[in-house]
């Protein structure tokens, strides 16, 4: 499944995570949150019913790789207060994706209509946390450059399951220089709560992509010439997993727009 084009950033970036959700909690900012709030720890949403959520909870910590938790909601609350002050989950995120049964029925964006106080809100680490490392050290980051949202993809690595909940491994790609891919490798290993050193890099029918121009999510970038797709773990891993658990209700982010969060990605680093 091919996901559309999220509209390109605005002029003004905003830099704190508290500016970047009151500019979506606006309608400001209808776009990727790639760039925006450098240094302020991003995060992808599993919301589900509390029947399914000690099953999702234990699913997160089979399989940290794609799926670290950095916050969970009380049942029913908005709110993740280790997050951040003035975050309301219903409304601070660029877009949304609600599944019935396992089929996508809306791409809201606001949870005004959807939301329930039986809901439990897992916020997942994201690889937009240490994309700031990366150009930090000189990197082209492809989908920033081109403004778009960066391209994923299902892979033939299977996740731990946890009762209903199973599937692919879904990997994040950005074409680097094999020199730069080796450096960007240490740099993401300082951050586990943000999927960490990427999982392949240069061949990827070897996990199972057959085509690295056609994405399963996001959009396709353009790979140079000298450069290597290097692919990292996503946190969209747990769409694909809720697509085989079919719960009866869920809600996640719309690839590449996440929660921008008040905690600093510094917090979080390992050294």
């Amino acid at each position: 499944m091919t996901i559309g084009i999220l509209s390109k950033q605005p002029v003004e970036v905003p830099q704190t995570g508290l500016a970047a959700r009151l500019a979506i909690r606006r309608a400001d900012h209808a776009g990727t949150t790639a760039g925006l709030a450098a240094g302020f720890l991003q995060a992808n949403l599993a919301i589900l019913p509390q029947a399914v959520a000690a099953d999702f909870m234990r699913f997160c910590e089979r399989n940290p790789k794609p799926c670290p938790l950095v916050g969970v909601s009380a049942l029913g609350d908005f709110r993740i207060p280790v997050l951040g002050e003035n975050l309301d989950i219903r409304t601070d995120l660029p877009r949304y994706r609600v599944w019935r049964d396992g089929v996508l029925v809306d791409e809201p964006t606001s949870l005004s209509r959807w939301w329930r106080d039986d809901l439990v809100t897992f916020a997942i680490g994201c690889s937009f946390s240490f994309e700031q490392a990366l150009l930090e050290a000189g990197m082209e980051l492809r989908h920033i450059s081109c403004g778009t949202t960066v391209p994923m993809y299902r892979t033939s690595i299977e996740t731990t399951p946890s009762g209903p909940f199973r599937g692919p491994l879904v990997v994040s790609m950005r074409p680097l220089k094999p020199a730069d891919a080796a450096r960007a490798a240490e740099i993401t290993a300082r951050f586990p709560f943000a999927h960490g050193a990427p999982v392949h890099s240069g061949k990827p029918d070897l996990i199972g992509i057959a085509d690295v121009a056609k994405p399963d999510y996001g959009d396709p970038v353009p790979i140079h010439d000298g450069e290597i797709p290097v692919f990292w773990a996503c946190g969209v891993t747990p769409q694909a997993a809720i697509a085989v658990a079919r719960p009866k209700f869920c809600i996640t982010h719309y690839p590449g727009a996440m929660l921008v969060t008040d905690r600093r990605n510094s917090e979080f680093a390992v050294s």
